[in-house]
């Protein structure tokens, strides 16, 4: 099951580039990878845990377009990292998944909204290319 947001159209990523997907599977981080490949999207990186992307956003020159993140992980769940992107004043788009809980999953969403993040949308895994395509492409 799979939500977009409610003014998907126009929020939809016509010309974006970079995707991090942030996810403890790393069978769900090569799904996706795959996926976001036949999408367009040139550059993927992925992190186990919000930790850990933390320190890889540190690292960049410019925070990616998307950030795809599962809400359950350990070390730095989804919720713990959506605070940082609010704390580093994240303005791309946000798509929030998990295998887990739907009711946590749309929680998390309302969380991220009110703290002014952009949710492009909230998918349960695992996700398929047209789930992404409905977020990512107009």
């Amino acid at each position: 099951m799979s939500t977009p947001s409610p003014h998907n159209n126009q929020t939809a990523l016509v010309v974006r580039t970079s995707v991090m997907v942030i996810d403890d599977d790393a069978l769900t981080q090569e799904l996706l990878a795959e996926i976001l490949e036949m999408l367009g999207f040139s550059e993927r990186l992925s992190a186990g845990d919000g930790r850990s992307a933390l320190k890889l956003l540190a690292d960049m020159k410019r925070p990616p377009d998307v950030v795809m993140c599962d809400i359950f992980m350990p070390e730095m769940d989804g919720i713990e990292f959506l605070d940082q992107l609010v704390g580093q004043n994240y303005r791309g788009g946000l798509i929030l998944m998990t295998g887990v809980d739907p009711e946590m999953l749309q929680l998390a969403r309302t969380i991220a909204e009110v703290r002014g993040l952009r949710v492009l949308g909230t998918v349960m895994k695992p996700v398929s290319l047209e789930q992404l395509s409905s977020f990512l492409t107009p």
